[in-house]
């Protein structure tokens, strides 16, 4: 059965709201057609979007990998637990939503520290009656409280997929970025696996539109090399097609246009 830890009120997390700075999640949902966002998110949005029009892709395909990837991971490699850092706000076909129609019994923790976020989980991130989710408010770099709270909804005795889409650009410096997925990474049992996508700086036009997103007010987001994000793979088994552009892993078809951004999956020997 689906299971929680003692939650603040719902009214208390959205009286920490401050909507009147732009915050990603919220340019994120502006970009996937979604409804919980502000005024300043959409203006940065469309800045964004003016000099990089491709963004709205890039977001779209990153949701399309979350789905092949989850769906690859319940129902070819055989996952049944899943840790999602950096949830973002709920849409379509959530982690646990892709997971449990193949498997009902899989398990989920979400990772976010956003009290918004958080307060959309609590309503929309519902599991079957068959598995459980969680919700764990806690920030990506703190590795010890992220994994001593999912304890509590996942067996570390048992494989686990790690996914981290589109959320290590809050963390500029590329060692320590590193550092934040190997300690994650390095709790996880053999046989789990890591799922990650990012924004790349592989054009000058998303090397400007961040640029001007950083400079709105909102939480910086920073680009990394292809070099770096391969970086976050090392010592684990890429899964087939490797490291790729969003669009091009496991398509459905023919691939997608490719967009500045990269991902892949990997299993933990």
């Amino acid at each position: 059965m689906s299971q929680h830890r003692a939650e603040q009120p719902v009214e208390e997390l959205t009286s920490k709201l401050d909507t009147t700075v732009p915050h990603s999640a919220r340019v994120w949902n502006y970009w996937l057609g979604g409804k919980d966002n502000f005024a300043p998110d959409r203006a940065v949005g469309d800045q964004v979007r003016a000099v990089f029009p491709e963004i709205v892709e890039a977001a779209r395909y990153s949701r399309a990998f979350l789905g092949r990837a989850v769906t690859y991971l319940a129902a070819e490699a055989g996952i049944r637990q899943f840790l999602d850092v950096g949830t973002g706000l709920p849409t379509a076909d959530n982690t646990h939503q892709v997971a449990q129609r193949i498997t009902p019994q899989a398990r989920i923790v979400y990772v976010d520290n956003d009290p918004m976020v958080l307060a959309h989980a609590r309503v929309l991130l519902t599991s079957s009656p068959e598995g459980a989710t969680q919700y764990v408010d806690a920030d990506l770099r703190d590795a010890e409280k992220i994994v001593r709270e999912a304890r509590a909804t996942l067996d570390f005795d048992q494989p686990i997929a790690l996914m981290m889409l589109g959320v290590m650009g809050h963390v500029q410096d590329p060692g320590e970025a590193r550092a934040i997925v190997s300690a994650l990474v390095s709790a996880l049992p053999p046989g789990s696996y890591l799922t990650m996508s990012d924004g790349t700086a592989t054009s000058e036009r998303v090397i400007e539109s961040h640029r001007q997103y950083n400079e709105s007010g909102a939480v910086p987001y920073h680009l990394r090399e292809v070099a770096d994000f391969t970086a976050f793979f090392d010592g684990l088994e890429l899964v087939e097609p490797g490291i790729v552009p969003l669009g091009h892993w496991r398509p459905d078809g023919v691939p997608s246009a490719t967009v500045d951004g990269y991902c892949g999956v990997a299993r933990k020997p």
